[in-house]
């Protein structure tokens, strides 16, 4: 069965990006470095804050599409359930 991952990436200054991914270790690394072109580079996007995993890709996809509509308060106080720091959760994933 295939895990899917819909994740939020933050900079520095706290930009958000929104993505679904297959494989969120190889998807981060590539967010950091600088491999896909767009706004996460151009903003510096590269500080996973937050992710959720499914084993369906269909509501994996739903679950991106919302929460690109949410309101950046909601945003917000997603992140600060499960990351009140807003630390990067990349290291906890590759160990």
């Amino acid at each position: 069965m295939k895990t899917y991952y819909v994740y939020i990436l933050s900079s520095k200054s706290r930009a958000l990006y929104i993505g679904v991914t297959d494989n969120l270790v190889r998807r981060v690394w590539e967010y950091k470095e600088k491999k896909i072109e767009g706004f996460t580079k151009r903003y510096n996007i590269d500080r996973l804050v937050c992710y959720e995993k499914t084993n369906d890709i269909k509501s994996a996809i739903a679950r991106e599409k919302c929460l690109k509509r949410w309101k950046r308060e909601w945003k917000e106080n997603l992140i600060n359930e499960y990351n009140v720091e807003w630390k990067d959760l990349y290291n906890d994933l590759i160990q």
